[in-house]
């Protein structure tokens, strides 16, 4: 996730799912995690399914960038407890 997107007319158009990550890599940009709620939002007013995958190499919350272990992007991510998974499965 790369900047703040407004997914609604695709969620009331069929999408049944959606899975945020943040961008990997030396170059990464920084992945804001006020995107990856605004998003999770948009989800849960469309009753769609929502997976926060990892966190991307840089991470911000709460105003601060942090730089993540590409071993504990995904733990960071789960640790957040913010998916949406209605009792299915979501990978």
């Amino acid at each position: 996730m790369l900047k703040k997107i407004d997914l609604s007319p695709y969620l009331q158009g069929g999408v049944q799912h959606v899975t945020v990550s943040g961008e990997n890599g030396r170059d990464a940009r920084v992945c804001n995690y006020a995107w990856v709620l605004d998003i999770r939002e948009q989800c849960v007013k469309a009753g769609v399914t929502f997976w926060f995958k990892s966190t991307g190499t840089f991470f911000e919350r709460d105003g601060v960038v942090e730089k993540i272990n590409p071993f504990k992007q995904g733990a960071l991510a789960k640790e957040l407890n913010i998916d949406i998974s209605d009792g299915k499965r979501l990978f």
